[in-house]
C-alpha cells in the first residue's frame, strides 16, 4: 500500500529568534531586535538564491564559508550584547540552521531547496509526494520504482489494480486474448495462462460433440473414440436412442440393430428382420432357415430344391403345377 502526502509549508521571518536580555547597547531592545530580524532575513534570502542558482547550473551549491562565518560572528556578537539567538530549525538534509522559509515534512524540517525526490532530486516543496522507508519520492519516480506492473502493457499501475491468474493488470487491459473484449458478468476462462471469454473458449478449446459438432459442456458420454451430448448419441439412420445402451458401429457411426444389418445387407428377405444366426443365401438374398419357404404351399425349402419365378421361391411341385 502507498499513500499520497503533502508537505506542510510555512514561512518564518528569520532563522534565528532573538530572546532579549537587559539591553547593553544604546538602541532600545525592540529596535535592535527589528534590525536583527531584517539582517537575518536578508542573509536567508541570499542563501536560498545561491542554492537555487547552483541547482540551475547542474547541482546544489553549499553556502559560501564567508556567509557561514558572517552568521557565526553575528551570533557571537549578539551573545556578547546579552541577546541569546536560538535557531528555529535544523535542515534534515544539510544539518545547518534554516533561514527564512522552513519546510516541514516526514516529521522533520528542511530548507525548501533541500527537500527533494530521493531518485531524481527534483524539489518537492509545495507538491504532492510519496513516502517509502522514510524517503520522499515524486509521483513519477515512486510509481516507476514501487507500483505493481500491468501484465499486458508492463506499465506501472497508478490507481485501481486488478488481480487475476496470479498477475496484476490495469482493469482496461484485462480482456479476452482472442477477440479483445473486456469481460462482463460471465467472467473469463483460462487456457495455458491466458484469459478468454466464454464464447471464444468454447469455440477454440472445448471438446466437440461427434453428433452435432457443438461444444460439450455438461453431461456427455464417451463412445467411438469421441464425446457426445447424451441427446445426440442416437442411431444414424432412424435417430432413435439405443434401448439398453447397446449399439452397432459402422464406419465410425452408431446404428441400431435393424439399420446396421440393413447397411450390411443381412436382413431376412422373408421377415425383414436381422439375420444373426444360421443363414440361407439364395439369389443374392438372405433368409432365416425357417423363413425360406415356398410362396404357394409355405413348405420349407432346401437349397437346391427350389425354383424361382417372378422374384418368388417355389418348391418343385408347386412350380410345375402353377407354371408348366
Amino acid at each position: 500500500g502507498w499513500k499520497q502526502q503533502h508537505p506542510s509549508f510555512s514561512a518564518l521571518p528569520s532563522s534565528l529568534v532573538p530572546t532579549l536580555q537587559p539591553p547593553l547597547s544604546s538602541l532600545p531592545p525592540t529596535a535592535a531586535a527589528q534590525q536583527l530580524d531584517e539582517l537575518l532575513a536578508d542573509l536567508g534570502h541570499m542563501q536560498s538564491k545561491l542554492a537555487a542558482a547552483g541547482q540551475g547550473a547542474g547541482g546544489p551549491v553549499e553556502p559560501s564559508p564567508s556567509l557561514d562565518n558572517m552568521l557565526g560572528s553575528l551570533t557571537q556578537d549578539l551573545q556578547e550584547l546579552g541577546i541569546t539567538a536560538a535557531p528555529t530549525g535544523i535542515c534534515a538534509a544539510c544539518c545547518k540552521p534554516i533561514a527564512a522559509k522552513v519546510l516541514t515534512a516526514l516529521g522533520k524540517t528542511w530548507h525548501p531547496e533541500h527537500f527533494t525526490c530521493a531518485c531524481c532530486r527534483q524539489e518537492l516543496g509545495g507538491q504532492p509526494f510519496f513516502e517509502r522507508s522514510g524517503q520522499a519520492y515524486c509521483e513519477e519516480d515512486y510509481h516507476q520504482a514501487f507500483a505493481p506492473r500491468c501484465t499486458y502493457c508492463a506499465g506501472p499501475i497508478r490507481e485501481q489494480v486488478l488481480t487475476a491468474l496470479n498477475q496484476t493488470w490495469h482493469p482496461e487491459h484485462f480482456f479476452c486474448a482472442h477477440c479483445g473484449k473486456v469481460f462482463g458478468d460471465d467472467g473469463f476462462h483460462e487456457w495455458r495462462g491466458k484469459p478468454y471469454c466464454r464464447q471464444d473458449f468454447l469455440a477454440m478449446f472445448a471438446p466437440k460433440c461427434q453428433g452435432c459438432e457443438r461444444p460439450v459442456m455438461d453431461d456427455y458420454l464417451s463412445a467411438l473414440q469421441g464425446v457426445w451430448h447424451t441427446e445426440c448419441f442416437v442411431c444414424t439412420e432412424c435417430l432413435s436412442s439405443f434401448a439398453g445402451g447397446s449399439f452397432f458401429e459402422l464406419e465410425g457411426r452408431p446404428y441400431c440393430e435393424l439399420h446396421f444389418h440393413q447397411r450390411q445387407g443381412s436382413i431376412c428377405h422373408g421377415c425383414s428382420r436381422p439375420v444373426t444366426g444360421r443363414c440361407i443365401t439364395a439369389v443374392g438374398r438372405k433368409y432365416h432357415p425357417e423363413h425360406f419357404t415356398c410362396a404357394y404351399c409355405l413348405g420349407q425349402l432346401h437349397k437346391g430344391t427350389f425354383r424361382e419365378h417372378s422374384n418368388k421361391m417355389y418348391c418343385q411341385a408347386c412350380h410345375d403345377k402353377l407354371f408348366l
